[in-house]
């Protein structure tokens, strides 16, 4: 008989749109809207919406040096949320463990493995 451990598991309620729907963000028909669009044009969305809240001068934020650190976040929270271990994550984004370790301590999603079910922690 197989031992289970769930000290391994990174995915037990860690879905993004999980977390996004309990806090009543998102629904399916964003989603639905959300799905027919490219991942530059959802990207573009965001940088316009946020851009016209500062009307369009964000300055003091270098967005070209920090885009490789958002995509970065991105990339992390999204192969922890959808594998079931850090291993197949860090395999997933082919990288080793001990740089998936640093990038989790770096980009600071450690909530993300947290075991809880509080939907506050994303």
């Amino acid at each position: 008989m197989r031992k289970s451990s769930k000290k391994n598991l990174t995915t037990q309620n860690k879905s993004v749109i999980f977390k996004l729907k309990a806090k009543n963000l998102i629904n399916d028909s964003l989603l639905v809207s959300i799905n027919n669009l490219t991942l530059e044009d959802l990207i573009s969305i965001k940088l316009e919406l946020s851009a016209n809240h500062i009307n369009n001068r964000p300055y003091g934020f270098s967005l070209w040096s920090k885009a490789s650190y958002i995509m970065k976040d991105s990339l992390i929270r999204f192969a922890l949320s959808t594998t079931n271990s850090k291993k197949s994550a860090a395999r997933f984004l082919g990288i080793t463990d001990s740089e998936l370790y640093q990038a989790i301590k770096r980009y600071e999603v450690a909530e993300l493995l947290e075991d809880n079910n509080n939907v506050e922690t994303l």
